[in-house]
């Protein structure tokens, strides 16, 4: 099902009612939100929240047991995501939506050049020029502070905040309008850390991205967010701006979230 809609009439991604089970087991239930263009939401909750299960739901990578995920494509159409045929589906994930994953092993072919995983993104949308595509590959090595004379390296040899900062290279090179991550900062040092969320909000801001973050650090996501949805249980518990849900958390279970941040 599909419906003509202006490109900026309404959220980028619109979800209805999802809700995950395994057996007996809820992953998530009756979850909705939308995602607007360049927005970034958080979605925030400790280990086993159903945070991840959400993000594996809306991004296509799990089936839902029930609901809808609606999504604006470029064509101006709002389509039902379990309406998309394979290929459809995979074209979207490897151009329309990028995806950063918590261990970048995941999100790289560890033993390809570093040129040749970003090279790969620019390949899946028609391009075909070796030396454009090494241009291209050079110039966002340099945007994600990676020198150009690593370009022929593979990822094996580079340090985490070095794989991280590929994975994202990866995922940016074709423009996407909507990029999923999953605790894209777990992991790493602080110091790493710091310098990779400078560079996520900067790219973030520059191409004016949609983003759904996973995270259950509150610090990332005052950081990089301007919405948070809290989730306990499956469910989402608390909603809202992301500076009123910090400043003046409603739920107790979002209180109790607030008040373990460490002072800094």
């Amino acid at each position: 099902m599909s419906q003509s809609i202006p490109a900026d009439a309404g959220p980028l991604l619109s979800v209805r009612d999802i809700t995950k089970t395994y057996g007996a087991r809820v992953g998530c239930e009756d979850v909705s939100f939308d995602v607007w263009p360049g927005e970034v939401v958080a979605i925030v909750g400790e280990s086993g929240s159903g945070k991840t299960t959400l993000l594996n739901c809306i991004s296509t990578r799990l089936a839902p047991t029930s609901g809808t995920i609606s999504y604006a494509m470029r064509d101006g159409t709002m389509r039902d995501l379990a309406s998309l045929g394979e290929a459809e589906r995979r074209l979207l994930m490897r151009t329309d939506w990028g995806f950063v994953h918590q261990h970048a092993s995941d999100g790289l072919r560890m033993r390809v050049s570093a040129g040749a995983n970003v090279g790969e993104r620019l390949m899946a949308v028609g391009d075909r020029n070796y030396g454009e595509i090494r241009a291209t590959a050079t110039d966002w090595l340099g945007r994600v502070e990676i020198a150009a004379d690593r370009i022929d390296d593979q990822p094996v040899a580079f340090s985490g905040g070095m794989r991280q900062r590929l994975q994202i290279a990866r995922n940016l090179v074709t423009r996407p309008r909507l990029v999923f991550m999953d605790e894209p900062t777990g992991g790493l040092d602080v110091s790493v850390q710091a310098r990779l969320l400078d560079l996520i909000r900067t790219l973030v801001s520059e191409m004016g991205l949609s983003v759904v973050i996973v995270t259950h650090d509150l610090a990332v996501a005052r950081l990089l967010s301007q919405r948070m949805i809290v989730m306990k249980a499956g469910r989402i518990i608390e909603h809202g701006l992301t500076d009123r849900v910090l400043d003046d958390p409603h739920h107790a279970y979002t209180q109790l979230l607030v008040a373990s941040i460490p002072e800094s």
